[in-house]
């Protein structure tokens, strides 16, 4: 489904990605993890051209994306992001649509689109007449996944998506994506900074590290990596969960 063939990115003198090869299958659920500054965030918009690489190719459903026209490769991507991005002037329903509009879609089917998404991510259908402005944090990240696979994307990009939510509402949304990815039957790849969500939800990490992917593994076998990098970064959940076992064997 997505596919990165030496792929790189320079500005100037600064090289921000250096010949990353990496390959996930259709199906599949993939966190990218890593310091930051590490690439995380360019390596999933070189997928939608958000960004463009300076050496190497990215193939979406075995095309160039350099051989699609921007607009339409885009429309066939979810995308959700830190922040939601909801257009405050538009109702629930009008931001869910936003895509299904752009293609020309009636009316009719916009409205049975508007429901069919609001039951996938688990809101109440009269939730599609309210604003974003009288949504709460995690209700509209739930509208942001919504409208991101209104038009039927296979491949969801998530950056951060949850990462301005409180831990209740995180964990609960974290929740609802693993089921989702598997309801919808996406390739899902997320991009995060909370270890937790990646070792707990993802069934494959890639740790990228200066540029560089530095592992590749399911959650389990990056506490084996001889990276530093990596053995770092999972030291912290891992601490973390030590400590709170232990406060709750106290209780």
């Amino acid at each position: 489904m997505l596919t990165y063939r030496a792929v790189s990115l320079a500005y100037g003198t600064t090289t921000i990605l250096d010949a990353i090869d990496l390959t996930i299958a259709d199906g599949e659920f993939v966190a990218l993890v890593g310091a930051s500054g590490a690439g995380k965030t360019t390596l999933l918009k070189l997928a939608n051209r958000l960004v463009e690489s300076t050496g190497g190719t990215v193939e979406v459903d075995g095309r160039d994306v350099r051989s699609v026209p921007v607009h339409d490769l885009r429309r066939g991507i979810g995308y959700a992001f830190q922040g939601v991005g909801l257009f405050p002037h538009m109702t629930v329903a009008e931001n869910i649509a936003a895509v299904p509009r752009l293609l020309g879609w009636d009316a009719r089917r916009q409205a049975a689109r508007v429901a069919e998404m609001l039951d996938l991510v688990e809101l109440p259908r009269d939730f599609a007449s309210r604003r974003p402005q009288q949504l709460s944090g995690g209700q509209a990240s739930r509208v942001g996944l919504a409208r991101a696979l209104a038009a039927g994307a296979k491949l969801l990009l998530l950056d951060e998506p949850f990462g301005a939510l409180d831990p209740d509402t995180r964990n609960s949304l974290g929740d609802a994506l693993v089921a989702l990815h598997a309801s919808a039957g996406l390739t899902t790849v997320m991009v995060t900074h909370d270890l937790h969500d990646a070792l707990l939800r993802a069934p494959r990490v890639v740790v990228l590290g200066d540029g560089r992917i530095v592992a590749d593994a399911p959650p389990a076998g990056l506490a084996r990596s001889a990276d530093p990098r990596v053995r770092a970064l999972v030291a912290a959940p891992v601490d973390q969960a030590r400590r709170l076992a232990a406060l709750a064997g106290r209780a």
